[in-house]
Order: C-alpha cells, then sequence, then structure tokens
C-alpha cells in the first residue's frame, strides 16, 4: 500500500523518483518530524496549534518517516526483518523473537 500511495504521489506532482530520492525524501521527513516534536516539547516556535493537534502532526510525521524507510529500503533491495534478525534481535534471549513475532 505504501508503494502504490508514493506511485499516485509521483505521479500527481510529477516527480522523477531518481535513486537518490528516497534517501533525500527520508531525510526531509526525519527533519519534518523533528521540527513537530521540538514545537511539541516547547523547544520550537509553536504555530498556534494545540498541543493535541502537534502531537498529531508529529504522529503523521513519524508515519511518513516509517513509510520513506519501506520505499527506501525496497529500492535498495534491504530485508528490513533479516537486517532486523541479524542487528538488533541478536541480543535477546534465544527464541524471543520468534515468539513474539
Amino acid at each position: 500500500m505504501v508503494r502504490a500511495v508514493s506511485d499516485v504521489y509521483a505521479e500527481r506532482f510529477s516527480i522523477d523518483r531518481s535513486e537518490d530520492w528516497y534517501l533525500l525524501k527520508l531525510q526531509e521527513e526525519v527533519g519534518e518530524l523533528t521540527a513537530e516534536y521540538l514545537r511539541l516539547a516547547g523547544r520550537a516556535r509553536p504555530n498556534g496549534e494545540a498541543p493535541g493537534e502537534v502531537a498529531i502532526a508529529m504522529a503523521d510525521e513519524a508515519a511518513d518517516v516509517l513509510a520513506m524507510l519501506l520505499l527506501f529500503a525496497g529500492q535498495n533491495q534491504i530485508d528490513l526483518e533479516a537486517a532486523l534478525e541479524r542487528k538488533w534481535f541478536r541480543y535477546l534471549p534465544q527464541g524471543t523473537s520468534e515468539e513474539l513475532g
């Protein structure tokens, strides 16, 4: 579904998703997430939004980061599940990652 939305977005705005576009867009989304986090934490200029609205905006930016990471991984043939097993889940007690699914 993420790929389908990305395709619609690229077509609607005539975006050429070159090789580096996915990484650059991921970086842009991380910046937007950071801005909302700082706004919610009171460490950036408020936009006149209520704290609940800023929290929603931060959650939406987190979704953008995740979606762009998934797109970046797909574009670069990265198996995120295998990478998580190799890099993170090896620190769990034996068998825990299979139990948690």
